[in-house]
């Protein structure tokens, strides 16, 4: 197993109650864009703990959630269970476990930037049906309030942010190398959580390089007690994302 795939272990729970969602607007938008419909099979690549899954069953799409980390497969497996439309996979980017030609799309969420991209595009190719679609999907966190400013000012007080306008100048090239840029297409959406005190802490505790313990865990808590207290409207804190959606067929 590479390292990456066990950067979140011990953070399932959190990332899977205090993540953000991703708007339901994107299944209308595909539908107009590549054809998309309830019949399409998906391969749901680095699923995590079903986040972006959840969105296509919800419309009645079967998903194989592809995911390399016990601890966030299980928690998937845990609150997808009900959906016979499910069906979990332990593998990778790199080798899915999949079968040739066996899904009509496939997605990736967050977890896309840690893939190997010359092996993960190859074997995307051998699961993808003929005239397949790949769509990208992740939610960047704004920079355009008190409280989203502060927040990501404690995050990168941690030295492994990169600033917004680099990390999204980053990722556009990864997906250029990856799609071929003259096939990619994209498009945004607006998101937001409302969040409680403890749906903060979690929220900040589910990123991977946030420490759960010890002096630097108790600095980054007091600095998001801090800004809740200072912040909060009604007991809750309002976090804005773009919602950012690429999608392409692979070549």
């Amino acid at each position: 197993m590479n390292n990456h795939t066990k950067r979140f272990t011990g953070k399932a729970d959190d990332y899977a109650k205090y993540r953000p969602g991703y708007p339901e607007q994107i299944i209308g938008f595909l539908e107009k864009k590549i054809g998309f419909d309830a019949s399409k099979d998906i391969a749901d690549i680095g699923c995590g703990t079903g986040i972006l899954s959840r969105l296509f069953l919800n419309n009645g799409n079967l998903v194989f959630g592809v995911e390399p980390n016990q601890e966030m497969r299980d928690k998937s497996e845990s609150l997808l269970g009900k959906f016979i439309n499910f069906i979990s996979v332990e593998g990778t980017a790199e080798e899915t476990r999949l079968a040739n030609n066996s899904v009509d799309i496939i997605t990736a969420g967050q977890a896309f930037h840690w893939f190997d991209l010359k092996k993960t595009k190859k074997e995307f190719k051998r699961i993808l049906r003929k005239d397949g679609d790949v769509v990208v999907v992740w939610n960047d966190r704004k920079n355009n309030t008190p409280v989203m400013k502060l927040m990501n000012g404690i995050l990168k007080s941690l030295g492994h942010e990169h600033h917004e306008a680099e990390k999204d100048l980053m990722d556009k090239n990864l997906l250029g190398l990856f799609f071929e840029k003259e096939k990619i297409a994209s498009t945004t959406f607006p998101n937001f959580q409302m969040l409680d005190l403890a749906g903060l802490r979690g929220r900040i505790l589910s990123i991977s390089y946030v420490p759960d313990k010890g002096e630097e865990n108790k600095r980054i808590m007091k600095e998001v007690k801090d800004l809740f207290d200072r912040y909060n409207n009604g007991g809750m804190v309002k976090l804005e994302y773009t919602t950012r959606v690429y999608y392409g067929k692979l070549k």
